[in-house]
Order: C-alpha cells, then structure tokens, then sequence
C-alpha cells in the first residue's frame, strides 16, 4: 500500500480514499515466518474502525494458512532461495491472491535466515512490495517475546489474572517466556532444539548442531554425520535434552552444564508460574496435533517435557497459535493532525521506512537529569530489541517531564548520545520520538547547541511501543507537515490487537 499526500491528507492511492474521511477501512495483510526449521505464511483481513481521532483493528480474520515447509537448504548454510521462492508463490496462488493486492504485511526472520546471506536472498523474494512490508530480523531477545505475544501467553496472563509461562520449542532453540498483566517479565532461550540431530529416510544423521555433538556425548555416545542412532540412543539423548530445558525454565539457580546453553540471561524462577502453554513446531506434538514425524527429535521431545511440566504440578493450556505463534498479521492506520514542533536537518533525510522503535524510561520531573541514567535506559532498551549492536537506525521514543531549561535539554541528549552511540558512530541519524510539546527544542539542541554531525529528525505529540515501526514521509510543501505512519505488529486473538498510526506533524 503506498501513500499519496494531495491537500495535507494521507490517501491509500490504491482505492483513492481519505482516512479522515472513512468510519472502516479493510486491509488485506500477509505474516511471512522465516526460520531455521520451518516456514509458513498467514493471509488475513482486517477491518479497521475510527475511535475518535485514529483506527483501531476492530476484526482479524485469517482466510489462509499456509503449509508449513521444512526450510530448503542448498547446503548446511545456506537457504535455497528458489525452492522458499516457488512455496511463497503457490501459497499466494492459493489463497487467491496477486502479491499487488496486498496492503500491508510483516516478514519475520529468525535463525538462520538471520545470517546475511540468507536475509539478503529472502528481501529479493519480496522487494516488489518493500514499502509494504515491515521485516524483522529477530534475534532471541525478540524471538522469545514475539512467540509470548502471538501465542497468546501475555493475553491469557490479563484474562485470567494469571502468571502465564509460555515455552515455544523450535527446531535450534527453545524460548521461555513468563507473562503477567500482559507483559514479559522474565525470559530466556536455551539451545535445545527438535532438529540439532534431523536424519534422512533411512535413518542416517543428515544435519548436525554443536548442540546435538553435546548431549550426545552427556548421553554417553558420539554423534556424526552419517551415523545411525539406536531407539535408546535417542531415548537417552533427548532426555538430558529435557532435563536442561527443563533446569532453565525451574530452577533459581543452574548448573554451569544448563548455564552454558543459554542465549539470554538466566530467569530467576522465583515462583511456579500458574499457567504453561507451548508453542513453536513441537507444540503440534505437545498438543496431539501431528503424529507424522520429520526426521527430527520432535515427538520424543514433546513427550519428554510435557511429562516434566505435569510432574511439576503446572496446568498445561492450548495456546491461542502454537507452530504459527511469530507470524505476525499486519499494521492498522489512523491520522490525526498535530500542532507540535518539529526538526528536521537535513531535509533531504527524509524519508525514513520501517525504523524499528525502542522505548526507554527517560521521564523526569527533577531539576536534574541524570546523564548516565538516561544512557542506560537506552542501552538497555536497545538490548531488549537485539538492536544494541548498532547495526540500523532506531527510532527513540521517550517522554519528557519537567522544564525545557538549557541544562536539562543538554544533559539529556548527552544521555541520548551516549545511549545510540553505535548507531551514531555508524553514521545513522538521530531519531527521537516524544510524547509532548518538545521535540523541536531537543532537536534544534541536538544539532546547533552540540554540534551534531549526524542528521537529526526530532518530531513529537505520539507514543509509540515495543514492537512498532515508523516511516516517516519527506515534508508537504503546503503545510510543512511530516506524514508518520506507525506500524505494528498485529497478534491474532491477543487483548490488544496491536495498533498502528499515520499522523501529520506540524
């Protein structure tokens, strides 16, 4: 779907409408999930709905569910583009669909479909509908929320008053999330996974993780490519297998062994959660949805964890989605009209697509803004995204308290530069998002009073979250606005379907 800005309005150029002119807007969406095991898309549509000034997604429903493909490989690294590319093809054939009539979608890579190689072939499998699409490349730290969301942990934690643990197991990692009142509080990943070891038709081992050498050698044998494993070879393998998952996900306190298969930090595990849902591929063996195997550890791990979680004395639920928990519908759209200040240097920056958002704890009403504080709030929100490498630019959102003295206004960009500095040193501008009536000031100190090099875009009046994506159009000519759309992701069946915004900033 793509904008055309004619009198200051936003308009789906596609069907000539006004959003400020419509009480429903029907989109089509489409969720593309990429992953080192498995693939699989989900066509939706959505109905949007005006709530006072903006949309909300008032209707989701799926009208196709894509098979789900075992990721083509051309060889151990790298993933057969051609193959992925014909799949995607006939799924849109299926549903009925040209990939033109698509309004908008979400393309999640994990694994390793992450690996530049493979991001790279995957983004030209899509690079008709770039501007349509927002793409993620999730690391754990975004992988193992995502899953909690989609698979409807962190809505069942609000239904039910609950502390709900959701436990998504892959084909390379599992991802364990604890949710209440809608939100993640703890999380980790372990490498424990269906596919370390994934053998051929007759039986031999085709494909093999550092990890799957590991537990074989703690199960007491060596494990090679070509060889063949006994019935009480894997037996025993993928119990240990268990016992790991199941240390990291129980216990306050792990062994060095289970220590050294985490991707994130270690939970805390103070208290039993009251809820545990699975999701990921081996949720369709949890659940007793698929009794066909893979070639892979799936069935035995299945049974090898449920029986642990019982043992525990933990209620186990159906998720909401299990093996399609990350594929993610679409953004929803609203307009309003702010009076707001701005800054914008240079212009020519502009525009700006699919700029992942981090949110960081900046409000202070104190006389004093702690430089180091305010750094760290922004580290720590960029780790939370797997964005702290500096890789791409980001989107700050933050809120402002207070007075616009020059003290505080220089402590707290000092603070926000020392926060991105990788992403400065890498030459991204300076994205700042405000909730008030600052942004032009801050922007305007960014670059005059602290002689920033990098552009700068400082807009304010949104509030945005965790998870959404901004584009930000280039300036009207008529009114000096700024169009900003803001994208998120769209969870089937959570509390709170997602939301996304176009507004004009003045």
């Amino acid at each position: 779907m793509t904008e055309e800005f004619q009198g200051g309005r936003v308009f789906f150029s596609n069907v000539r409408r006004s959003l400020e002119e419509e009480d429903e807007i029907r989109l089509v969406s489409v969720g593309v999930d990429i992953g080192s095991s498995t693939s699989h898309l989900v066509f939706s549509r959505l109905v949007l709905e005006r709530l006072d000034s903006r949309y909300i997604v008032s209707e989701r429903e799926v009208f196709h569910e894509s098979d789900v493909l075992l990721t083509p490989y051309a060889d151990d690294m790298t993933i057969d583009a051609q193959k992925l590319g014909a799949f995607i093809d006939r799924q849109y054939e299926i549903a009925g669909l040209d990939p033109a009539e698509i309004d908008t979608g979400a393309l999640i890579l994990t694994g390793v479909a992450v690996r530049r190689a493979n991001s790279r072939a995957i983004g030209d499998l899509f690079a008709a509908q770039t501007g349509k699409f927002v793409s993620v490349s999730a690391g754990y730290g975004l992988e193992t929320p995502l899953a909690a969301f989609g698979s409807g942990a962190a809505a069942r934690s609000i239904r039910e008053q609950s502390r709900v643990m959701n436990i998504d197991i892959g084909g390379g990692t599992s991802k364990i999330a604890v949710c209440e009142d809608g939100e993640v509080l703890e999380m980790t990943a372990v490498d424990v996974g269906a596919r370390i070891v994934s053998f051929d038709a007759n039986g031999k081992v085709e494909r093999l993780e550092e990890a799957g050498k590991r537990f074989a050698q703690e199960a007491g044998f060596t494990l090679e490519l070509g060889c063949i494993l006994t019935e009480a070879q894997r037996d025993a393998m993928v119990e240990k297998m268990a016992d790991r998952l199941f240390e990291a996900l129980s216990s306050p306190r792990l062994s060095p062994e289970t220590a050294e298969l985490l991707r994130l930090d270690a939970m805390k595990n103070g208290r039993k959660p009251d809820t545990v849902t699975f999701s990921g591929g081996v949720s369709e063996y949890v659940y007793n949805l698929q009794d066909k195997g893979f070639g892979d550890l799936g069935p035995l791990l299945a049974k090898a964890m449920r029986q642990r979680i019982e043992a525990w004395g933990v209620v186990i639920e159906r998720p909401d989605e299990g093996i399609r928990a990350t594929v993610v519908g679409a953004s929803q759209y609203t307009i309003q009209v702010s009076g707001s200040t701005i800054y914008v240097s240079p212009l020519d920056i502009l525009p700006l697509r699919n700029v992942p958002v981090v949110v960081a704890d900046t409000a202070s009403d104190d006389d004093n803004i702690d430089v180091e504080t305010v750094a760290e709030s922004v580290r720590a929100a960029l780790r939370r995204l797997d964005l702290h490498e500096g890789e791409q630019a980001v989107a700050l959102c933050y809120r402002w308290g207070g007075s616009a003295m020059w003290r505080r206004l220089d402590d707290f960009c000092t603070g926000v530069r020392k926060g991105l500095e990788k992403q400065l040193a890498n030459g991204f501008p300076l994205i700042l998002v405000g909730d008030g009536d600052i942004g032009g000031l801050i922007g305007i100190h960014a670059k005059e009073e602290q002689k920033m090099d990098n552009p700068v875009v400082s807009i304010d009046g949104i509030i945005l979250k965790e998870f959404d994506f901004i584009d930000i159009g280039a300036m009207l000519e008529t009114s000096g606005a700024v169009p900003v759309v803001i994208k998120s992701l769209v969870f089937p069946t959570s509390a709170a379907l997602g939301r996304a915004e176009a507004k004009v900033i003045a």
